[in-house]
């Protein structure tokens, strides 16, 4: 019997911890209240507290594997160290590293130290998972196509430069940095919390990148217990686009295809990325100085966010009508950046590929090769209830409208808060997703749904079966 009342360690991932210590250092509770809204012990707690520069350093360096509960030190951790610098000089030299050469150099290293030491796989996993590494595509040592200066003889305002005809229009890319005041409400002026988001898309309109949001919060509370891989879009914690990550990612995975493919870039952007070194498979491609065309066209980001604008007044008013007396700004305030990765997402993904060839086309950036459509009003959203087509146009327009001094910032609850009661929604159990999916269904068949959709109903329905069977 006494065995079986003692308590079962609940250990805390790296990523939780720093929930913990950002919870004590802004909302001032208690060791004791942290420990139960957490479910471990006061003493846990304690020594958190206790490793909180440790526990900072890993969060940072990038490195350490975040859902992590314990870190097991390695028995010959001088030979891990080691062997850790190593890999990452190999992949600043975009070497081909592999299993099999990571066991070969440790044996190497270990000889050198003079300790007896045979690396298994086993050691490799562990090692591997110690330190947050894991093998992509593989790198070819080859030099990066430099940036081709554009013709001096062409009078256009969009000079292409004359090694685009070397590409066909499927890998041919435009990309547009778009800053986004995800809370906005109508009637507000260039207010609200800042994230940007990087769109990427070939001339075609046939393949778009995945969308970056980039904001100023390594962790924020809306990503307290989400898996990074359900994420929808990729999300980066620095105010800036981390150029050169980006680019590396998108040259393994055209790396992946086989393709070589070219970056339209703005003069300011050629610029900026001219010491950039290691791409194999992505060309960057200066348009003219004197051209003032984004690299993607204006119309395909206006939409974008006409898009968003719409699916966030939806969000708004379901939100009023769940909690009535809310003002539209209220619960504006309620839209988290995990929110926002959803809408983006969506948002990006209803801009029709005939729109995006058809503004390429307009621009000059793109050969016109098939009719071009001028109908505006199929690559845009119909204007949301209450709202005049001015009003509406107004409010897709709202970051242009003064300068944007705001930034993207913690997300704090709407509802109504008694004393001592939490910030952080417990996370959903399977069985409360089964639930929900009985609530969801009920409600449609209550309310008249089609056909159609109850086809998507079950869909959805038969993979959180799935996943709760896990």
């Amino acid at each position: 019997m006494e065995l079986s009342s003692k308590k079962k360690l609940h250990a805390l991932s790296l990523a939780e911890k720093i929930q913990v210590l950002e919870l004590l250092d802004e909302s001032k509770m208690s060791q004791s209240e942290v420990a139960r809204r957490f479910q471990v012990s006061q003493p846990q707690i304690s020594r958190i507290c206790k490793n909180k520069e440790k526990l900072l350093a890993d969060w940072c360096s990038g490195t350490a594997n975040r859902e992590r509960k314990r870190k097991r030190e390695s028995k010959y951790s001088s030979i891990d160290e080691a062997l850790l610098c190593w890999y990452h000089i190999a992949r600043a030299k975009a070497w081909d590293v592999t299993g099999p050469m990571l066991l070969h150099k440790a044996k190497e290293l270990a000889d050198i130290m003079g300790q007896d030491f045979v690396p298994s796989i086993g050691w490799l996993v562990r090692w591997k998972r110690r330190n947050n590494v894991g093998f992509g595509a593989r790198h070819v040592l080859a030099p990066p196509f430099p940036p081709e200066p554009p013709p001096s003889d062409l009078t256009s305002q969009t000079q292409l430069p004359l090694s685009l005809k070397d590409f066909s229009p499927e890998d041919v890319f435009g990309y547009a940095e778009v800053p986004l005041l995800y809370r906005a409400v109508p009637g507000s002026v260039g207010t609200g919390d800042r994230v940007q988001v990087l769109l990427c898309a070939n001339t075609r309109g046939t393949e778009k990148r995945r969308v970056l949001v980039s904001g100023l919060q390594a962790a924020p509370r809306c990503f307290f217990g989400v898996s990074s891989e359900a994420l929808p879009a990729s999300y980066h914690p620095d105010p800036g686009i981390p150029w050169s990550e980006w680019l590396a990612q998108f040259d393994r995975d055209v790396g992946r295809q086989g393709r070589q493919v070219a970056l339209l870039l703005a003069a300011q952007m050629a610029e900026r990325l001219a010491g950039l070194s290691g791409l194999c498979h992505v060309r960057l491609l200066p348009l003219s100085t004197a051209s003032t065309t984004r690299s993607l066209p204006t119309s395909v980001v206006r939409a974008f966010k006409a898009h968003y604008r719409h699916r966030l007044l939806g969000k708004l008013a379901a939100a009023q009508s769940e909690r009535a007396g809310t003002s539209l700004a209220e619960a504006g305030a309620g839209i988290t950046v995990l929110d926002t990765l959803h809408m983006v997402a969506a948002a990006w993904a209803k801009v029709p590929p005939q729109s995006i060839v058809s503004s390429f086309i307009q621009e000059g950036l793109a050969p016109c090769r098939m009719p071009l459509s001028l109908d505006k009003a199929s690559e845009m959203p119909p204007v949301p209830c209450g709202l005049s087509l001015e009003e509406f146009s107004r409010f897709v327009d709202l970051e242009g409208e003064e300068p944007i001094s705001g930034a993207c910032k913690e997300e704090v609850d709407t509802k109504d808060e008694g004393p001592g009661e939490d910030s952080f929604e417990p996370l959903p159990t399977k069985a409360d997703a089964l639930r929900a999916l009985g609530t969801l269904r009920r409600w449609f068949e209550c309310n008249g749904t089609s056909p159609e959709l109850f086809e998507k109903f079950y869909a959805c329905e038969e993979e959180v079966e799935r996943l709760c069977c896990l």
